[in-house]
């Protein structure tokens, strides 16, 4: 599947159109993660526990998008988008959307 940020594929021509397609997860954050995080704090650096679990989240939603999109017959996504939101102290919706399309 292809996918992009941006309204066309450079070198290929949308010959179908499909509509929205989108894919979530929600998540929560992990005690042992938090405590890691706290001690990380005091000297700094990158929270490899919280970044693993914001990839995966990434992952999961966007191949529920692209489940979504080959259902409709689709081979690429276009205008593919991100957002989060809060749903609860300590956890998160990881959302994607995009717009599928058939491209030649």
């Amino acid at each position: 599947m292809l996918m992009t940020n941006i309204e066309e594929i450079p070198g290929k021509k949308i010959v179908e159109h499909y509509g929205l397609v989108t894919g979530s997860t929600v998540r929560a954050k992990h005690v042992g993660r938090d405590i890691m995080a706290g001690l990380k704090n005091l000297v700094g650096g990158e929270l490899k526990g919280y970044t693993e679990l914001l990839e995966d989240a990434r992952r999961q939603a966007r191949d529920r998008m692209v489940a979504q999109a080959t259902e409709l017959g689709a081979n690429a996504i276009v205008n593919v988008r991100f957002n989060t939101s809060s749903i609860a102290q300590g956890a998160s919706e990881l959302y994607v959307y995009g717009t599928a399309v058939r491209v030649e």
